[in-house]
């Protein structure tokens, strides 16, 4: 069974997408930071620093939109700062699959991810190192720019976040050199880190400027909350990425290959399968939010502020996954390559 056989699955999702009126606003600004942190190429001479996308490579991942969708009511500020961070993690993931993955060298990714660590300090007084490359670059300007005053409880738990992103990376090309599987029930905890869906939480935070009261942060059903709301993101992008990671990058790391694999059956089943198993996530997400999460916040509590809150955040954490399915669906970025990309209508918004 070629690629083109092969039937995508159609997700559900039940959450309404809407989009950020401040999206007209990203597109020039994030050209022009791409551009001087070297990771789209501008008008260089012959022999400048190798940039990591082209122009049509970087309209056609239509990141403007993937934020504006994600983050539907964040201000300008706050899109601003998603926006760059979101562009920053696609090009540590083109930037690694280009120079490690398709080449096989295991060893210069090592040495490339130890040192992307120390642009990922915990001590906010820390000095970073002169960056070399534009992944190292963009980080060095986002750690300027993360942690305001405001929002200084992130540094660890964001920066540790991105310390497992990054490590994936890693272990990801030592399965695919080795030909290892990962093992099913291995995979779940494994996708969240590859993902960098550890994240997520914190834009979301970011958007709304409400955070999940301390009270229930690591209460049962939040944790649980959490691991679904993470577990839709990088198991649905499995689906819409089949054909990228597997068949251009000659990845292992993928859902669909996994329970190919774990289950012994078809591509085409495993894909239904893999579709049914985050639908399963949606639901365990819905499920926590509507029928587990009411009983605890009356057990504990929480006052009325801190109610406004966590609905502020859930509220968006919806409005987050509904965003992601948007850009899955219709980003050229996820495109069979060689064929035409139609135009594709999602809640009312065109997505050329």
């Amino acid at each position: 069974m070629t690629v083109q056989d092969i039937e995508l699955p159609i997700l559900r999702m039940p959450y309404p997408v809407r989009v950020n009126p401040c999206l007209p606003a990203l597109r020039e600004e994030a050209e022009t930071w791409a551009r001087e942190t070297g990771m789209l190429t501008g008008e260089e001479a012959p022999g400048a620093r190798r940039a990591i996308w082209t122009r049509p490579q970087f309209h056609a991942m239509a990141v403007d939109q993937l934020t504006a969708w994600t983050l539907p009511d964040a201000s300008l500020a706050a899109l601003r700062l998603n926006h760059r961070f979101n562009l920053w993690a696609l090009a540590w993931d083109d930037y690694f699959a280009s120079a490690f993955k398709q080449t096989g060298n295991l060893a210069g990714a090592q040495v490339f991810t130890a040192r992307l660590h120390d642009f990922l300090p915990q001590d906010p007084g820390a000095r970073l190192p002169e960056p070399v490359n534009a992944v190292e670059r963009g980080m060095a300007d986002l750690q300027q720019r993360l942690f305001p005053p405001s929002l200084a409880h992130w540094r660890q738990r964001l920066n540790g976040a991105l310390a497992k992103y990054i490590d994936a990376g890693v272990q990801e090309l030592a399965n695919s050199l080795a030909g290892r599987v990962p093992d099913l029930i291995e995979y779940a905890q494994f996708r969240r880190e590859s993902f960098a869906a550890y994240t997520a939480p914190y834009s979301v935070e970011l958007a709304t400027g409400a955070r999940i009261p301390e009270r229930i942060r690591r209460s049962r059903t939040v944790c649980a909350l959490l691991d679904a709301f993470m577990d839709y993101m990088g198991l649905a992008n499995d689906i819409a990425s089949y054909q990228r990671e597997v068949h251009d990058e000659y990845d292992v790391n993928n859902l669909v290959v996994v329970l190919e694999t774990s289950l012994d059956i078809t591509v085409q089943e495993a894909m239904h399968a893999a579709a049914d198993l985050v639908t399963a996530r949606l639901r365990h997400f819905e499920h926590l939010s509507q029928s587990e999460l009411p009983p605890l916040v009356r057990q504990v509590g929480l006052d009325h502020g801190e109610r406004i809150e966590l609905e502020a955040w859930l509220g968006g954490a919806r409005g987050f996954l509904s965003g992601l399915h948007a850009w899955y669906t219709g980003a050229p970025r996820y495109a069979p390559i060689g064929g035409p990309i139609p135009e594709q209508r999602i809640a009312g918004i065109t997505v050329p």
